[in-house]
């Protein structure tokens, strides 16, 4: 039987949530010895994207961009499974969050394939 979209009222509680625990994926950051993310982001290396997961815009960070994802991919899935929806709806909710505090100067990929900047 294919599944049902969650009901309204299971998303917005989500979506509250989810917002409490948005400050965790500011935390992310790449190991000591690198550049912070926001270091990373304000220098146009690393972008945001739509679903919620970061984008190496710099092949040279490729490597932190893939461990920032895995955390962020965990994160998604315990929410998900807690919230009876999908990773990619709670990705979607927490794209929101990280454009909202992103520093000035991050980049977002866009659903639509284009670029554009904070």
């Amino acid at each position: 039987m294919p599944s049902t979209p969650a009901p309204i009222g299971r998303l917005s509680a989500l979506l509250a949530a989810l917002a409490i625990c948005a400050a965790v994926l500011m935390a992310f950051a790449p190991p000591a010895s690198a550049a912070s993310l926001d270091q990373l982001r304000a220098s146009g290396a690393v972008g945001e994207r739509y679903d919620g997961l970061a984008v190496a815009r710099d092949a040279a960070v490729e490597s932190q961009v893939k461990a920032i994802n895995a955390k962020r991919r965990q994160i998604y899935q315990e929410k998900a499974t807690a919230e009876g929806v999908s990773p990619e709806q709670v990705g979607r909710v927490y794209a929101k969050e990280i454009v909202a505090k992103a520093p000035k100067g991050t980049w977002f990929l866009r659903e639509d394939g284009s670029w554009v900047q904070k």
